[in-house]
């Protein structure tokens, strides 16, 4: 009989990866529990493996093998206490540095604690014996699939991660007796890069950099960025909090959401730098990634990460551009042609957070700060192409409705010569109320609070909850809370507590009062500035936001799509929530 690799994925995506990081020296253990692995692995002339019956003699075979020739060395077990014998040597390996790679092989971890025989608890290790452990469940879909290539590249790379050390992959099994495989699927690699190491070769194409949320820039880092785009014909695709004021500098949401193919989307190369954003998905799927942050982390948003560059930002764009290439920027004008294009075409906005944002974005003073809460205000404000020279920040790192204006007021009292604005939406105003009564508050603070009575969010078209479950404000979007837009709640409140107070019902009410609230001019008070909308016209402005333009080919087929997986009933459920019904 015939034997090549076993069908299970997880073992495959494991003995790809050591092939494509070259580890082949494998010490195993005799056991059941691990015959899929090292089975497909004997049967590879790649790897050089070795036999030991005793675990714990094993794993100082390992060590010794390890220290000699400076290069991983793979160590594995079956199940039961067969894992226990390894503690000693990779006791030793910790201390030592030692880059040792204990595979335990495992039955499901849901059998854990349910009296099965040889099955036990590895989810805990002591801290002094291994740098990182991780677990490769059996593989079911594509997302089980993803979440096992992610993990075993990121054990693989910890073995030699700031310094040589053991690293544990606790290894599920099926016991599958197939071994029928005869071509290994070749899993996605991921590769760290140190400023010391070689760099790999950027190919000319349609190269593009994405920047999350980030803290301002320093010149020298904004002038590294755009030489980078002037060798490789670049852009850079922000977020609204990238906070990045450089040329080649495109806030691309106004285009994303459209229903367009569009040529600029797609980019061949996507550098990622920054932190959380909710926009990412804007540029549409790169081919590759590379990840740049010096925390060296592996975070595989796209699904397409080949590289981690563990360095500062200026260490990387200063290592790849060139100063005396013709400086060519075709790919920048073409997506800023696009955008303009769009920006020249927003249609007449009903009364709304859109709208609001529209009339505002270009107003507030030079050199403001400007803090978003999360989804309306932060998507709204997306939609414009912000004066750069306007610091804007959100707390998209834990992506939650609480603190917002509480972490704009403490930005205020650091920084009290500069004007700071907040806006929010009345569930996360009243949510974070509490911080509007302190002491400490200066006059450079105003808040810009848009209040529809609820979460408006949830009664979005682009919202499935909005077609499925019924009178959602009972429960789902928190209707009837808080005054229920009671236009002397948060007015009282706020003179009571020393502030200046605003509000609007219209769009001319608004027009006519706004300006106050964006003057440069010191002010005697803080302010709160209260915009009343209906959550009818905030669906009717988000519908029109997403399409200024579409292609008609796309919409067939995008309605065909949606037909298929909710059915008619779905369809004109958000005919219904466009017309407001």
């Amino acid at each position: 009989m015939s034997q090549y690799y076993t069908d299970e994925k997880n073992v495959q995506i494991l003995i790809s990866l050591l092939k494509q990081h070259g580890i082949k020296r494998i010490v195993a253990s005799p056991g059941s529990t691990n015959v899929t692995f090292v089975g497909s692995c004997q049967q590879d002339s790649y790897f050089e493996m070795y036999s030991c019956v005793d675990e714990r003699s094993a794993a100082y075979m390992a060590c010794g093998m390890a220290a000699q020739t400076k290069e991983p060395v793979v160590i594995s077990c079956t199940g039961a206490t067969a894992s226990r014998n390894y503690f000693s040597a990779l006791t030793e390996a910790f201390y030592r540095r030692l880059p040792v790679l204990a595979v335990t092989s495992t039955q499901d971890e849901n059998r854990i604690g349910h009296l099965m025989p040889q099955v036990i608890d590895r989810s805990c290790q002591p801290k002094d014996i291994v740098k990182m452990s991780v677990h490769l469940q059996n593989v079911k879909d594509k997302e089980d699939e993803w979440d096992c290539m992610i993990k075993a590249n990121k054990a693989i790379l910890e073995l030699w991660h700031h310094g040589f050390g053991p690293v544990h992959i606790n290894l599920s099994t099926r016991y599958s007796a197939d071994f029928s495989v005869k071509e290994l699927p070749t899993a996605r690699k991921i590769n760290r890069i140190t400023i010391s190491d070689d760099f790999p070769e950027i190919k000319h194409g349609k190269t593009a950099i994405y920047i999350g949320s980030h803290l301002r820039f320093e010149e020298r880092e904004i002038t590294a960025i755009e030489r980078f785009c002037e060798t490789y014909n670049a852009v850079v695709f922000t977020d609204v909090t990238s906070n990045y004021t450089g040329k080649y500098r495109v806030p691309y949401d106004i285009v994303s959401c459209q229903r367009i193919n569009s040529p600029n989307r797609n980019p061949e190369l996507l550098i990622h730098i920054g932190d959380m954003s909710d926009q990412t998905h804007k540029i549409g799927q790169p081919k590759e990634v590379w990840r740049v942050c010096e925390s060296g982390e592996i975070q595989d948003r796209y699904r397409t990460l080949t590289y981690v560059f563990e360095m500062s930002e200026k260490d990387f764009f200063e290592r790849y551009a060139n100063s005396d290439t013709k400086v060519e920027t075709s790919y920048y004008q073409s997506c800023i042609d696009e955008c303009n294009r769009l920006w020249n075409k927003i249609p007449e906005l009903p009364f709304s957070h859109i709208w609001i944002a529209s009339q505002m974005y270009d107003k507030l003073p030079e050199n403001s700060i400007l803090h978003l809460g999360i989804l309306s205000p932060l998507r709204s404000w997306s939609y414009f192409n912000m004066n750069p020279n306007i610091e804007v920040y959100c707390n998209q790192g834990g992506f939650g409705i609480d603190g917002n204006m509480s972490s704009m007021i403490g930005a205020s009292l650091a920084a009290p010569d500069k004007l700071f604005f907040a806006v929010v939406g009345d569930l996360s105003f009243f949510y974070d109320m509490n911080v509007i009564g302190n002491r400490h508050i200066k006059n450079n603070v105003r808040i810009l609070l848009i209040n529809n009575a609820l979460g408006a969010e949830f009664h979005l078209f682009r919202q499935l909850n909005s077609i499925y479950v019924n009178d959602i404000s009972k429960y789902l979007s928190a209707g009837g809370h808080y005054g229920q837009k009671s236009p002397n709640l948060v007015k009282h409140y706020a003179e009571d507590l020393g502030f200046e107070y605003l509000s609007a019902v219209s769009k001319e009410d608004f027009s006519v009062k706004y300006e106050r609230f964006v003057t440069p001019d010191t002010l005697e008070k803080p302010m709160i500035f209260e915009a009343f909308t209906d959550v009818e016209d905030e669906n009717k402005a988000l519908w029109e936001m997403w399409h200024i333009e579409e292609d008609h080919s796309l919409k067939g087929e995008t309605k065909k799509i949606i037909k298929n997986v909710l059915g008619d009933k779905a369809i004109n459920k958000i005919k219904d929530l466009v017309k407001g019904k």
